[in-house]
């Protein structure tokens, strides 16, 4: 097959008897059938009543005799390999708990992390869940402002960071974080960290704690994650998840991922996004595999070389990567022995039918897409392994998860008649992804914010914010955003708060931001600024200041978020209330109809002219 084809509609699935028989192998029986009850009663439950997320994935593989296999495989910057088994990691995650304790954190409190791919995060969040505390993991490729943000709403008494991070991340802006009092360093002891505010080695905090750590009764409403997501205006908004999660986190890990206790498993994304937790971190050590944790960046050949001699059977990425690769070109993953990847997953963004027969191509292997969100807290729709795929089209429903396409109204977004119901689209008309409400991982709410919660539901439905259709076979198909939010290499971003830190820049009056298609990030962030009055104009002034706020912008949000590509504009469009239409930047960037103009602001006339 030819990777651009656009003939291949469809991948049809063979039984392969060289691999373990998939755990979901008839999916309209198993929908038929199939119950969240019936998903709790997989798992164990505390001796003492409730249910918590680092028993479920620690602590009852000791419990059933599973102590000694490996739960993570660590693979450093230099190469270098390190295991960590079970009853490892729940001696280490016990004295991280007792840890805290000592410190005088009480349930409920707010532990973060800003760290990168290393073993410390692991016990980090597995430690906290045990001492009940809140953990919130941040993208250490964040800059300071993003890091203030999240820490200040989240109202964070303890980060887990490096002195490094420290320094370049927190420290300009921990005079107004009064509530963060302990930072506890993962650098070994006597690195000289006298400039830090109540700095704590981990190794010292640890050391002569007790390694066993009888967890509390947990409810199943009890709060375990802080997750932060990007919204068009205003703050982020923290995305409340609880313990009862774990449910929803091991069953689609076993249906939508195919996860058996036997695999080698590997989710290349960052746990300081969601996918980096639910499925970097919980829903593997809940099945009981092996999961590597890779401290290294991506690069090719590392990458195929990782999946070799690891012996990866799972493989869980982002279709940027997937499209980087592609770049690398389709004869490389032929260098590699490759013989025991079984099952390629990724999610993040929409990922392109060419890719999907890439996949087929290059390494022989059907790479199915899913689709979930930050607030959803697991996959919801998914191509499953004993299922047809249909290249483009992110799958179907998960087993226990209702999904439709509502008709939209004049804004994009769902139709709310006044009564509050809404209208359910027919086949492959586009609309606004809908769940109904009611899975274990779906987020409870945003943290100090019932308004804005309140507005993600109508009609018995939970809104997603994604356009999509669904076909007459039932396949959900992904078309875009309602909203302004951008989808940069997996990531999503809120304009707003990177146009607040333009603005910060002494020359810029106003900014407007936007994505833009990218054949490799899938879209990048073009910001538009209008100049104060009396700042220069000429070429070569606006080369250097384009340098100049461009550099502002990456110290203050770090790279992952600052914009890309910075455009001058002192007419930026903007509605008669004076807020930039971020929906006309777009359509002009990219010739697209401007739609309703009605709105739009009428510049006044200059004096003696009349409109």
């Amino acid at each position: 097959m030819d990777a651009a084809d656009p003939l291949v509609r469809v991948i049809h699935k063979v039984p392969d008897d060289s691999h373990a028989r998939p755990n979901l192998n008839d999916y309209e029986a198993l929908r038929a059938t199939f119950t969240w009850d019936e998903a709790r009663g997989w798992l164990d439950g505390l001796p003492a009543g409730g249910i918590n997320i680092a028993h479920e994935a620690v602590d009852r593989h000791v419990t059933h005799g599973r102590g000694e296999h490996v739960a993570l495989r660590c693979l450093g910057k230099d190469g270098s390999t390190s295991d960590i088994t079970y009853r490892e990691l729940s001696q280490r995650t016990s004295a991280f708990a007792h840890g805290l304790r000592a410190l005088g954190l009480e349930p409920g409190d707010r532990v973060f992390s800003l760290v990168g791919r290393v073993p410390w995060l692991y016990v980090a969040m597995i430690g906290s869940f045990k001492a009940r505390c809140v953990f919130s993991p941040l993208f250490s490729a964040f800059g300071p402002e993003p890091v203030r943000q999240r820490i200040a709403l989240g109202d964070g008494r303890a980060l887990v960071t490096s002195a490094d991070l420290y320094r370049k991340k927190v420290a300009p802006v921990r005079a107004e974080l009064p509530a963060l009092a302990h930072i506890l360093l993962i650098d070994p002891p006597g690195t000289d960290v006298s400039d830090i505010p109540g700095a704590r080695y981990l190794d010292e905090m640890v050391a002569g704690q007790p390694t066993t750590f009888v967890i509390e009764p947990t409810g199943d409403e009890e709060l375990a994650l802080l997750h932060f997501t990007s919204g068009t205006t205003g703050t982020p908004k923290g995305a409340m998840h609880v313990h009862s999660a774990v449910v929803a986190h091991h069953a689609t890990g076993r249906f939508a991922l195919d996860m058996h206790p036997e695999d080698i498993y590997w989710c290349t994304a960052d746990p300081g996004w969601v996918t980096g937790t639910s499925y970097g971190v919980i829903a593997p050590l809940t099945v009981g595999l092996t999961a590597l944790v890779d401290e290294g960046e991506f690069d090719a050949g590392r990458w195929y070389l990782t999946l070799a001699e690891q012996r990866v059977t799972i493989w869980y990425t982002a279709p940027t990567a997937i499209r980087m690769l592609m770049r690398a070109g389709a004869d490389l993953p032929g260098e590699y022995d490759l013989s025991a990847l079984r099952f390629v997953a990724s999610v993040g963004e929409p990922l392109n039918p060419e890719a999907v027969v890439w996949g087929r191509e290059a390494m022989g292997l059907t790479i199915h897409d899913n689709w979930w969100q930050t607030e959803t807290g697991g996959i919801m729709i998914a191509n499953y392994a004993a299922c047809d795929v249909y290249p483009g089209s992110m799958g179907r429903p998960m087993p226990g998860i209702l999904a439709t396409v509502l008709k939209r109204g004049d804004e994009g977004r769902a139709a709310v008649s006044a009564d509050g119901s809404v209208q359910e689209c027919g086949p492959d008309e586009v609309g606004e992804l809908a769940l109904r409400p009611g899975w274990p991982s779906m987020f409870r709410g945003y943290l100090n914010d019932d308004e804005r919660y309140a507005k993600c539901f109508a009609g018995g439905w939970y809104l997603s914010g994604d356009l999509a259709r669904r076909d007459a076979d039932g396949w959900f198909w992904f078309v875009g955003r309602a909203d302004d939010v951008i989808k940069s290499a997996g990531h999503l971003i809120g304009p707003f708060e990177v146009e607040s830190v333009l603005m910060e820049h002494p020359a810029v009056a106003e900014a407007g931001v936007i994505g833009v298609p990218d054949p490799l990030m899938g879209e990048r962030i073009k910001a538009f600024v209008a100049l104060k009055p009396g700042i220069s104009r000429e070429p070569d002034d606006l080369v250097a200041l384009r340098r100049e706020i461009t550099a502002h912008a990456r110290r203050r949000l770090g790279p992952a978020v600052a914009p890309r590509e910075i455009a001058f504009n002192d007419d930026l469009p903007k509605t008669r209330s004076g807020k930039i239409m971020r929906r006309l930047l777009r359509a002009r960037e990219l010739g697209l109809a401007e739609g309703d103009l009605s709105t739009l602001e009428v510049p006044a006339a200059p004096e003696g002219e009349s409109r």
